[in-house]
C-alpha cells in the first residue's frame, strides 16, 4: 500500500475559511476520484494553522491514474482556483510512504 501524506499550513486566522471552502467545493470532486482519505485532521497541539490528510493507493500507478482523473475534473479545477484566490495556504509538503509488511490497513 502506498500512503500519500499531505501536510498544509495556512496563514494565521484562515484555517477555518480554507476548510469550509474545501468542505463545500473540494471534498466532493476529490473523494469522487481518490475515495475517502485514511485521515483528514487538524492538530490538537502544535501549529494551530496546520492540517493533514492521508490517502491510500494500491501503488504508484494507481495514485497517478486517480490523481490524473481528479486534475481533469472541472469541479476540482474550480475548487483549486477558488482556493488560490482565498490565499490561505502558506505551504504544503507531501510524502509518499509504504506500509510495513506486518501492518494490514483496516478497510
Amino acid at each position: 500500500m502506498l500512503l500519500d501524506v499531505r501536510n498544509y499550513v495556512c496563514r494565521p486566522n484562515t484555517l477555518k475559511k480554507q476548510l469550509a471552502l474545501y468542505a463545500a467545493k473540494g471534498k466532493g470532486p476529490q473523494t469522487r476520484h481518490l475515495g475517502e482519505p485514511v485521515v483528514f485532521a487538524v492538530g490538537e497541539t502544535g501549529n494551530p494553522n496546520e492540517y493533514l490528510h492521508i490517502w491510500a493507493y494500491e501503488n504508484a500507478a494507481d495514485r497517478e491514474r486517480r490523481r490524473a482523473a481528479m486534475w481533469a475534473d472541472p469541479d476540482w479545477l474550480a475548487y483549486v482556483k477558488e482556493s488560490n484566490e482565498l490565499g490561505a495556504l502558506e505551504s504544503q509538503s507531501t510524502r509518499l510512504m509504504v506500509t510495513v509488511d506486518f501492518f494490514k490497513q483496516p478497510r
